[in-house]
């Protein structure tokens, strides 16, 4: 069984194919046979895990194993107590209540790598980061949530899924791991 730690870079499919002619998976040379775990959008960067264990897959994707994972979220304005209340509460999205969040806003912008295309800037309109952590993965989750506040997500990057991190792999890199690194 193979286990891939992944920087995805922003403007990549989390997938092998496409019909779109956007940038895949394909052209990083993984090995035949695995396939990633979950899904990280198109203009969001950052950890994508991957492997040929449908065991470890499941129980990494399965909502009631309840698997953190954590992004840092450039946001619209400065959020209040209040709206960053609501998502550590959980928040109604498409009329189902997500998972409560944890969220922090960080004091300082974080030290990350440069992305391909910058993100809009706006000079009468400040950004906030924040970091971020659910515990379920649904479709744009943390962009709906974000959205839903009043406070829409610029650049979102995963950090951590469960016990792995982007352990220094720049975007587009990729190294192999053991199991019992990504579940004990």
């Amino acid at each position: 069984m193979q286990y891939i730690l992944f920087n995805k870079p922003y403007a990549v499919l989390s997938q092998f194919t496409s019909g779109e002619g956007k940038r895949t998976l394909v052209e990083f040379g993984f090995p035949k046979g695995i396939y990633p775990v979950g899904r990280l959008d198109y203009d969001s960067e950052g950890l994508l895990l991957l492997t040929d264990d449908n065991r470890v897959k499941h129980r990494l994707t399965d909502p009631k194993f309840d698997l953190p994972k954590t992004y840092l979220a450039q946001i619209e304005r400065i959020p209040d107590r209040t709206a960053l209340e609501r998502l550590r509460i959980g928040i109604v999205i498409e009329g189902k209540r997500t998972k409560p969040a944890k969220i922090s806003l960080l004091f300082e912008e974080p030290d990350l790598f440069p992305r391909s295309v910058p993100i809009r800037f706006r000079k009468s309109v400040p950004t906030a980061w924040s970091e971020l952590t659910i515990r379920e993965g649904r479709n744009r989750q943390v962009r709906k949530m974000t959205a839903a506040i009043g406070h829409p997500t610029l650049r979102l990057v995963r950090i951590k899924i469960g016990r792995c991190g982007l352990s220094g792999l720049k975007p587009g890199e990729w190294r192999e791991i053991e199991k019992e690194e990504i579940v004990p």
